[in-house]
């Protein structure tokens, strides 16, 4: 029994050490993109990349391949090597860390596989966890290569699903880590249907995907402005018939059509979210609400932090004149996480609190 509560203590601290480490990747990635450094690093070298150039004529190697992109021809001609150092600085950070991450979570499996720590339906959701991993990567390279032809940056929607299956891996990875903590829910009656709660945790995932497509087509720095959007509640771009076509789903940077969309789009599901939210916190105040319950504890939580991220995302927008501000830009980006994990946390807590979960099978 002592090697077993032993074993549970080293996994949940694998775990909570992974995702610590996902967010930081995920941080590094939000900086790396707002810098322009994600094209910096031409090829994808798993093993020879792991060390940067090491002299003088490495690093020339390295700058006359970027002076082949896109991104240097159309946008930074002229950049200099201690420019060019800056952005590859962050795009080999980025990759390095990853690189990190595979060792932290490959030689731990391997040694607690071989202890008996990891069995059942734990080492099932590990697998789906290095399968996310393996997909992310993948989708990270696609999403580089989008930007070394004719484009001079990442391909938007590439980007977009980049980060999502990113968050995909954190948010199942702490799911994975709630089911291991044991915690002990108590059995407290909620009024409203778990579809409300199923249905905010949908609204969240649209709005992270709509705020990976906005990042990545700029949409902020084509109506930097609040409440209104360019002194337009509804940008007049979009009552153009002709631009509702393939095309300009397509070539989004062609006209302000696509990123109006996606803005209002993205500005519009954050009102609804809020509504959703406040309409829990009147459901949960005439159910008695009480500090003293994980459930309302956990809908605090997630209150806090979707007020911090509409309050984040309004400062990003409208500082976001000529450049999108690169710290608020990452702060929104790492809160939109904590939203991710608050809402998970109160799924886990109310479906806990109804006996649906065991917590002593893993």
């Amino acid at each position: 029994m002592k090697e077993l509560n032993n074993g549970r203590k080293w996994i949940r601290l694998w775990l909570m050490a992974g995702l610590v480490m996902l967010f930081v990747q995920v941080i590094v990635g939000g900086i790396t993109r707002l810098t322009g450094s994600g094209l910096s690093i031409t090829k994808w070298e798993i093993v020879t990349g792991t060390l940067p150039p090491m002299n003088e004529a490495a690093w020339q190697e390295e700058y006359e391949l970027y002076q082949k992109t896109p991104q240097y021809e159309k946008i930074n001609q002229g950049l200099s090597m201690g420019q060019f150092q800056f952005i590859y600085f962050w795009e080999y950070i980025h990759r390095l860390w990853a690189r990190l991450m595979g060792f932290v979570f490959i030689i731990p499996f391997i040694l607690f596989y071989f202890k008996g720590y990891l069995k059942g339906e734990l080492l099932r959701r590990m697998m789906v966890v290095f399968f996310l991993a393996g997909l992310a990567a993948a989708f990270g390279w696609i999403m580089v290569a989008s930007g070394l032809v004719n484009r001079p940056w990442v391909n938007a929607y590439k980007l977009s699903l980049h980060l999502g299956v990113a968050l995909a891996v954190i948010g199942y990875l702490f799911w994975t880590y709630l089911k291991t903590s044991r915690l002990q829910i108590r059995n407290i009656n909620v009024s409203f249907s778990s579809k409300w709660l199923k249905g905010l945790f949908a609204l969240i995932l649209i709005q992270i995907f709509l705020g990976g497509i906005m990042s990545g087509m700029k949409a902020a720095m084509v109506y930097p402005s609040w409440p209104d959007m360019n002194n337009e509640f509804i940008p007049s771009v979009l009552f153009d018939s002709s631009l509702w076509s393939i095309n300009s789903l397509i070539n989004y940077d062609a006209t302000a059509f696509m990123p109006a969309l996606v803005q209002l789009l993205h500005r519009s599901t954050a009102y609804i979210i809020v509504l959703v939210f406040i309409y829990f916190m009147i459901r949960a105040y005439r159910n008695r609400f009480t500090l003293d319950t994980p459930f309302y504890k956990s809908l605090l939580l997630l209150g806090t932090v979707i007020a911090v991220q509409v309050i984040l995302g309004i400062i990003t927008l409208v500082l976001s004149f000529g450049q999108i501000p690169v710290l608020w830009g990452v702060l929104h980006q790492g809160v939109a996480i904590f939203v991710l994990l608050s809402i998970l946390y109160t799924l886990y807590v109310y479906k806990e609190r109804r006996g649906i979960y065991d917590t002593n099978s893993m």
